[in-house]
């Protein structure tokens, strides 16, 4: 009989533990922020590349395990915030793996409190899409690409601010 007590005992004890832990994880699930990041082809994702309009846009290709790329990315966030009344738009485009979305990408932009749209490149065809974004693209990130309707420059580096706010200034003026 001690021994069926005690056996009871336990199992409440589990019961009543495993209760609490579920309420922590919905309450934690509860307070995070709902994140999705929108899968692109490159054909999908090439009309964002070719905008006609009077914005300027500023397209960076990043990666999660990028560290010049994760570097840099404190400064695109600075040039959106700063330029977004100024009609620039940045666009931060993830070349993670597609399989890492939920494990990787979305909990570093929730970390990182990225304010800049987010989309994910999910094309196999890297030969095509990366000599049709340019054609001097050797395939290194970070890359950059800053236009508008009349100008367009593509860019194999990484940036600090004021290198950064400097080339989108020379867009700024026309």
């Amino acid at each position: 009989m001690k021994l069926k007590s005690i056996f009871l005992c336990f199992i409440f004890l589990g019961f009543v533990s495993c209760k609490k832990g579920t309420s922590k994880i919905e309450n934690e699930a509860i307070n995070t922020p709902a994140i999705t990041v929108k899968s692109y082809t490159y054909n999908e994702l090439k009309p964002l590349l070719e905008k006609k309009d009077d914005k300027i846009y500023v397209i960076n290709f990043w990666a999660t395990w990028c560290a010049p790329c994760v570097k840099e990315l404190p400064d695109f966030e600075k040039l959106n915030k700063e330029y977004t009344s100024k009609n620039v738009e940045v666009l931060l485009v993830s070349l993670d793996f597609p399989k890492q979305v939920d494990r990787k990408l979305i909990p570093f932009i929730v970390k990182k409190n990225l304010q800049s749209k987010v989309v994910l490149l999910d094309d196999i065809n890297e030969d095509v899409w990366i000599k049709a974004i340019d054609s001097n693209w050797s395939g290194a990130i970070p890359a950059t690409i800053i236009y508008n309707k009349n100008k367009r420059k593509f860019y194999e580096q990484s940036f600090t601010y004021e290198t950064l706010e400097a080339e989108l200034k020379t867009f700024l003026k026309e």
